[in-house]
């Protein structure tokens, strides 16, 4: 009978226990923060291209683009997190999600790399008090040299804010997009 393979005097189990589910992000980087998204909602990642504007929608939403005829809204994450307002340049992305049935695009200043992340090793977001606005976050993750905030989608476009931008979708669904 073959003798498993060891560690030392410690034989080596046949599965090492995982660490939670993987989930793995996608990270980039805003404003010299990293910043990550479940990779399971990336649909693309575009280079920074001209919108076309919708009157009336809150600062942060820059516009929409068309997406091989679908019309996705993009928000900005520097307004939408009341940072500075930041030029675009050849490193901006245009990171596509989906969300339930709805995609939308989200500027960023670079995109970074994939993150592995655990559930059980995701630390919950510290509670900064009513000066810091955190409802966007889901956690926090790091690997020893790297701290990444996990954002929360579905908290980034409220409902209504959803709502209204569809209600706006038919006006706009002929217009082409500005290149």
């Amino acid at each position: 009978m073959a003798q498993p393979p060891s560690r030392g005097n410690r034989p080596v189990p046949k599965s090492e226990p995982e660490a939670g589910k993987l989930v793995q992000q996608l990270t980039f980087i805003l404003a010299g923060e990293e910043y990550g998204i479940d990779i399971l909602s990336v649909r693309e990642i575009r280079a920074w291209s001209k919108l076309t504007r919708i009157p009336q929608t809150p600062a942060y939403v820059l516009g929409v683009l068309n997406l091989r005829g679908a019309i996705v809204p993009v928000i900005d994450l520097r307004l939408r997190f009341g940072l500075p307002r930041e030029g675009y340049d050849s490193n901006t992305v245009t990171v596509v999600a989906a969300v339930g049935n709805r995609l939308f695009g989200v500027v960023a200043d670079s995109v970074a790399d994939v993150f592995n992340a655990y559930e059980d090793r995701i630390k919950p977001v510290p509670d900064l008090g009513a000066v810091v606005d955190t409802r966007f976050l889901k956690g926090l993750a790091g690997d020893g040299e790297r701290m990444i905030m996990l954002l929360d989608l579905e908290r980034l476009m409220r409902p209504e804010e959803a709502e209204a931008l569809d209600a706006a979708m038919p006006e706009i669904a002929d217009v082409a997009v500005a290149a």
